[in-house]
């Protein structure tokens, strides 16, 4: 399941859609608007978020099947925001289902690391100042 959305992110439809009853572990990872941005001391009131969508679906699938690739057997779900994301909503949501844990939770981990660095969404950070700066979409260092 691939999904860009307006709309809010429904964590429990993403594990369903990885639900399987050969598998024994389901890891998540849900990413929320934070008050802060790395490095800048102004408290962040809301992202935007802009797509290309036919790219974008086109690269998370790619991810989708690297990630099945590495780590299968699995079933994974992204979804990720598009529009406005106020103050504590998530904005990306992952969901992996495996036959165990420890897969699980490296598809999962593997699967948001490449959307950071793959993926052309881009994010518009809005400040309490009324100030606004366009974010790079970048692999967070481990």
């Amino acid at each position: 399941m691939i999904l860009l959305t307006r709309d809010p992110l429904d964590l429990a439809a993403l594990i369903d859609a990885v639900r399987d009853d050969t598998f024994g572990a389901i890891a998540t990872f849900l990413g929320v608007t934070r008050a802060t941005s790395n490095g800048d001391p102004r408290p962040v009131v809301a992202l935007d978020y802009e797509v290309y969508e036919a790219m974008a679906r086109t690269q998370l699938a790619e991810i989708a099947a690297d990630t099945g690739r590495r780590f299968g057997p699995l079933r994974i779900a992204i979804a990720h925001r598009i529009g406005t994301v106020e103050l504590g909503e998530p904005s990306v949501a992952i969901a992996v289902g495996t036959p165990h844990r420890p897969q699980a939770f490296a598809a999962c981990a593997y699967a948001i690391d490449e959307l950071k660095a793959r993926v052309e969404i881009w994010k518009h950070e809005r400040y309490a100042d009324g100030a606004a700066e366009w974010r790079p979409n970048t692999r967070t260092a481990p």
